[in-house]
């Protein structure tokens, strides 16, 4: 008796989770072999997780810390502000970077042997957990030497921002990454947007710096504004903009979904583009 199997790709607007689930020990593999790259002959190792985002603190604090503070009226110290910002951003930036770039990265792996493309991107989002795991540390520990004070039922809101924040850089990602095999002008394109992004984000000034409508209303529909409330809601004092976590989770939802369908779409020629 003699079998036949047939490996084909789930629906093109779905994610497969049984086919993610069943090649699960795949997440570890690829996860755990990139951090080990990222870090593997590096002086500071784990420490650069932590010393990217406090720079980008420390030169905001510097120059526009104090104008920003006199001009929105924060409630809270602008380091503790910035710093809870670069955490997210970190997450968003690296992950969709990461995913933009993963699918090149492991053209070879692609060609040989057949299994859930999807886990590459997710895996290279997975690896900037890690390090927001580890700057969370040394930001728990600012909000205690400007002695904050913690609303410690907001904790729970940050499984939620990290949740909006994965699902908008797998959604640019997983597109970038599809667009990425067919076009490698995008890899040369990548470093542009996060720059521009990062400017178009409210993480290094609050959402109500500008008091045009117009524009508080786009900065709502950027999908980490919402995560960035919802974060921010540990300090005591902070309200959670309701309209803002709302907006910004349909958002990412939407680029969820975008990207998803594209990746679906176009995932059967990349083994032969890559």
């Amino acid at each position: 008796m003699s079998y036949e199997f047939e490996i084909k790709h789930q629906s093109k607007i779905s994610i497969g989770v049984k086919e993610l689930w069943d090649y699960r020990e795949l997440f570890y593999f690829f996860t755990w072999r990139d951090v080990k790259v990222k870090y593997k002959q590096t002086i500071f190792g784990f420490l650069w997780a932590i010393l990217q985002p406090l720079f980008m603190t420390l030169v905001f604090t510097l120059f526009l810390g104090e104008s920003i503070t006199q001009k929105t009226q924060l409630s809270i110290p602008y380091p503790v502000f910035a710093l809870s910002g670069m955490l997210l951003w970190s997450v968003f930036s690296g992950g969709m970077s990461n995913a933009a770039n993963s699918m090149v990265s492991n053209a070879n792996i692609i060609k040989k042997i057949y299994f859930p493309r999807l886990i590459i991107p997710i895996s290279a989002i997975l690896v900037t957990l890690v390090d927001f795991f580890i700057a969370l540390i040394i930001f728990i520990a600012l909000l205690f030497f400007y002695k904050v004070d913690i609303n410690y039922v907001s904790i729970l809101y940050i499984p939620v921002s990290l949740l909006i924040t994965c699902l908008s850089a797998m959604g640019i990602g997983t597109f970038l990454a599809a667009l990425n095999i067919k076009y490698r002008d995008v890899r040369y394109v990548i470093p542009f947007l996060v720059q521009g992004l990062l400017f178009l984000t409210p993480v290094l000034y609050p959402a109500n710096i500008s008091p045009n409508p117009f524009v508080q209303f786009l900065l709502k529909l950027n999908p980490l504004s919402g995560a960035l409330e919802l974060i921010r809601s540990l300090f005591t004092g902070y309200f959670i903009n309701i309209e803002t976590v709302l907006l910004s989770l349909i958002s990412s939802i939407v680029l969820f979904i975008m990207g998803i369908v594209y990746f679906r779409k176009t995932e059967t020629y990349f083994a032969d583009l890559a």
